[in-house]
């Protein structure tokens, strides 16, 4: 039987030698290769793999069926991020940039994400366009393709997209600034395929899970609070350390923890960005949210006169909008974020380097920087919690959710709900939950605020006894 490839939220993702196979990952490139013929008259891919198991097998077996379709195509040796790929779309004007991640997935996971000429996830309906016509087998033979013999045609080049990043970051910040602060400061790549980059642009860094290990010592590279753990206890253990960031497998999601070893999750991280951008850097611009981030970015947005906008769930809703409009900030609750003046792609290290660059130049600590946001927004807590249920439970979970039939979750009253991507039920101006199915795992999700942590664990055991009875 063949597998029906589907793209979620965030590209195809499937387990690899089960559905993510060679064969199917031709089929995919094929689609997209039809795409661009059908849409450009000479297109050209930038394609690369993040350190996942067989990722140079895959990414060679994709160009090698585009390169059987007439199309010229860059490619990079060795591992590279999300990020260095949409950059490499963009500055090398190609039509579409190819990665071959499953980004914060599973370790048995690999993926394929497909990125625009502008430098940024390509646009859902076109991304359609491409699923649409998927084969249900290659109709050509990728493996009588010489990849040294399309290098001596001149139809396969071999490029350094990593230096190009690297390039690219040195001539956006102050790197002087940041290691000459005395700030001591810790940067965990999650063994994914940022590890290179910080170690070449700020060497005193201390580095965790920097090598190349595509087991990702069997955990999940997705850089929450409950897979950060090691770093977490190196930065108690320590008890000098400034700030840590941490990255996803594919570099695009941050992570990021304050000097006493406390996870910082990305609304803060968020509002952290608008406020320096705006207050200190003097930036404007739209400010654009995914549905499941804090409403506290009203308040900022209020505070500071920045029209704000949300979106459904998913990068690419986003990104479309960056594209079109004056965007200062986009950004998920997961941890992908875009800032103006780079490309309209999420980077957790050039998030990071913004907050890095922040602390440098302030003088302050990340707490201090954190009490300035407070001071405009008011104190909160975040946390997310994924239940692993059966397909049938998550079923009936959400069509309880489509009937309106939740009206409470334990003690809290809903006084409001929303249902632009999800289910977000609203307590107060201060409390809420969301209830939504991840896009490319099979998982319900629920979100909740609070002014306590201790409080944001209450609501979230009392919606999983409520919806789960």
């Amino acid at each position: 039987m063949v597998t029906k490839i589907k793209f979620g939220t965030d590209g195809w993702r499937a387990t690899i030698a089960d559905d993510f196979t060679v064969e199917n990952v031709a089929r995919v490139t094929y689609a997209t290769g039809l795409w661009l013929k059908a849409n450009y008259e000479h297109p050209t891919v930038v394609i690369g793999h993040d350190c996942r198991f067989a990722g140079e097998l895959f990414m060679e077996t994709a160009t090698k069926v585009l390169l059987s379709q007439g199309i010229h195509v860059r490619m990079s040796r060795g591992f590279v991020s999300t990020p260095m790929i949409s950059l490499a779309a963009k500055q090398f004007d190609c039509q579409i940039g190819i990665i071959l991640t499953a980004s914060h997935n599973p370790p048995s996971y690999n993926g394929f994400k497909l990125k625009a000429f502008f430098g940024g996830p390509l646009a859902p309906w076109h991304v359609q366009e491409v699923e649409d016509i998927i084969p249900d087998t290659c109709p050509v033979n990728y493996n009588d393709v010489s990849l040294d013999g399309a290098i001596s045609a001149g139809q396969l080049e071999i490029v350094d997209i990593e230096t190009r990043y690297v390039d690219h970051v040195k001539a956006n910040f102050d790197l002087d600034a940041i290691a000459n602060s005395g700030l001591n400061l810790v940067y965990d790549a999650m063994y994914g395929a940022g590890q290179n980059v910080l170690r070449r642009i700020l060497p005193n860094t201390q580095f965790l899970h920097c090598d190349y290990n595509p087991s990702f010592h069997g955990q999940a590279p997705e850089p929450i609070a409950k897979n950060l753990k090691e770093l977490e206890a190196y930065i108690k253990e320590k008890g000098n350390i400034h700030c840590a960031l941490a990255t996803d497998g594919d570099a695009d999601r941050i992570g990021l923890y304050n000097g006493k070893g406390e996870f910082v999750d990305s609304h803060h991280i968020i509002l952290l960005l608008i406020h320096y951008m705006v207050k200190y850097k003097q930036m404007t611009g739209k400010v654009v949210i995914a549905f499941s981030v804090t409403p506290r970015v009203e308040k900022m947005c209020k505070h500071y006169g920045l029209e704000l906008q949300t979106t459904k769930i998913g990068f690419k809703e986003i990104a479309s909008i960056m594209v079109e409009d004056d965007v200062l900030l986009g950004g998920e609750e997961s941890g992908g974020i875009a800032v103006k003046g780079h490309i309209p792609e999420r980077d957790g290290i050039w998030m990071g380097l913004i907050i890095w660059e922040f602390m440098a130049k302030s003088g302050k600590t990340l707490d201090e920087l954190i009490a300035e946001v407070y001071e405009i927004v008011g104190e909160f807590k975040f946390e997310r919690s994924d239940l692993h249920i059966t397909e049938e439970l998550k079923q009936r979970i959400i069509a309880n959710c489509k009937a309106d039939n939740y009206k409470s979750f334990g003690t809290y009253n809903v006084a409001d709900l929303k249902t632009i991507d999800g289910f977000k039920y609203f307590f107060d101006d201060k409390r809420w939950v969301m209830i939504r199915p991840s896009g490319t795992e099979p998982v319900l999700r629920t979100y909740a605020e609070a002014p306590t942590l201790d409080e944001v664990r209450v609501i979230l055991k009392a919606t999983e006894e409520t919806i789960c009875k």
